[in-house]
């Protein structure tokens, strides 16, 4: 084997390694944070699609759009409008029933300019229905919604913007003893 032809060995087998580690660390899974604790199921599942309000407001010296409330409707899978989504933050069905959640954990979203996926622990009920006994709610899969990166300054101070988002929607609770 000429000298030429075992570099060009090595460069392919050096090549081909790297290639394989990579693939192996790409697919490990990252640690999701919002997955519900072990024993809940799914009872509810639909697609948020709304808005995440911001106000331009002055701290510490520097003017910053702060976080205000959603406004969503959510749908099942056919599109049909199932409840609303607002602050608090709280779920409310067609059915009547509400549950108000208090974030528990929360990672950043895949792309940016999506807002953070979340879990929520449930903290209030109301009603009977589908949300009566929701435990946890999780937000994930979300476009959309990210406060905006300009646009907020002294000039601009009590200014609102209603960021566009969709996101998925889980809600969960203990199985059944």
């Amino acid at each position: 084997m000429t000298m030429a032809r075992k570099k060009m060995a090595q460069v392919c087998r050096s090549a081909a390694l790297v290639l394989a580690c990579g693939w192996c660390l790409g697919s490990t899974p990252a640690q999701d944070a919002t997955q519900p604790p072990a024993g809940q199921q799914a009872v509810l599942t639909v697609k948020g699609d709304g808005v995440q309000i911001y106000t331009c407001k002055e701290a510490d010296g520097a003017a910053k759009w702060v976080f205000v409330a959603p406004e969503a409707k959510l749908l099942d899978a056919s599109g049909k409008e199932v409840g609303a989504h607002g602050a608090g933050p709280l779920w409310k069905s067609v059915d009547g029933s509400v549950v108000k959640g208090q974030v528990v954990a929360k990672q950043d979203a895949p792309a940016a300019g999506d807002v953070a996926w979340l879990l929520l622990k449930a903290s209030a009920h109301e009603g009977d229905g589908v949300f009566a006994k929701v435990e946890y709610i999780r937000r994930s899969e979300t476009h959309g919604g990210a406060a905006p990166s300009g646009g907020c300054d002294a000039t601009h101070v009590n200014a609102s913007v209603r960021v566009p988002y969709t996101a998925t929607y889980a809600f969960y609770a203990g199985k059944p003893q």
